[in-house]
């Protein structure tokens, strides 16, 4: 996930993640795209809409289906197969029942299209809890229940919507992540990993026992990416990703 690298150059990053034995990166300026594929990287993912401004309101529906739109025609000119998207922050004024309908009717506007394409959009469970830094917590987020976004997932009824299942954020909400994987497959279509707390390198000054969790996704029948999408706290950032790498080698 480059976005957690910045401020390093993408022209260091991109070909030490090569190096590396990595097979795609995302969260990444589409400029850079033709420099991954360059060094045989596929993009693993495509941005949409933000968290933030998302389906919970009506008014950003135009905005939404606009921006998942231009991200599907993105998607399949670079050959990749999914597309995220988000609830957005929950809304004074707006029930939970409301918010949910927003978000499936805007949802149903857009797959026909994701359908035709053979992209899948791929919705992304956020925690709210942690307040301690921008991107390690999302408090205010609607689709902070992994549960609730399944519910989503089954509403909208198409083989091409599925979970974005981020381990660190259901660490925060829910736990139990390893059954929780399993339980939830069915409607997965992507994977991220960080250490918790403080989304963290996978390494022994978090919590989560990565080896296990991996070692459950190997045993699936999961065959999408795992991605690395922690905030480097080692001096040596890339030596923390080649850590995290051959963690997940098994």
């Amino acid at each position: 996930m480059a976005w957690c690298f910045n401020p390093m150059p993408m022209e260091t990053f991109v070909p030490a993640c090569a190096q590396m034995g990595l097979v795609g990166v995302e969260g990444i300026d589409p400029k850079y795209y033709p420099l991954m594929k360059e060094h045989g990287l596929k993009v693993s993912l495509c941005s949409g809409h933000g968290f933030a401004n998302g389906p919970v309101n009506p008014d950003n529906h135009a905005m939404c289906k606009a921006k998942l739109t231009e991200a599907i025609d993105r998607a399949v000119k670079w050959d990749c197969q999914n597309v995220i998207t988000f609830t957005g922050m929950g809304e004074k004024g707006i029930s939970s029942e409301q918010s949910k309908k927003n978000c499936i009717d805007l949802w149903k506007q857009v797959i026909p299209y994701a359908e035709e394409k053979n992209v899948t959009l791929v919705l992304e469970h956020l925690n709210s809890r942690d307040d301690s830094h921008p991107m390690k917590g999302h408090p205010g987020y609607f689709g902070d229940d992994v549960d609730l976004c399944i519910d989503l997932i089954k509403e909208v009824d198409s083989p091409n919507m599925k979970l974005l299942f981020d381990f660190y954020h259901v660490q925060v909400m829910n736990g139990d992540v390893i059954r929780r994987f399993r339980q939830s497959l069915p409607y997965i279509g992507h994977l991220h990993t960080a250490g918790n707390p403080g989304r963290c390198e996978l390494d022994e000054n978090q919590e989560m026992n990565y080896a296990a969790i991996i070692q459950a996704v190997a045993e699936s029948d999961y065959d999408g990416y795992v991605v690395q999408e922690y905030i480097p706290t080692w001096d040596d950032k890339l030596g923390s990703l080649r850590h995290g790498v051959k963690l997940c080698d098994v």
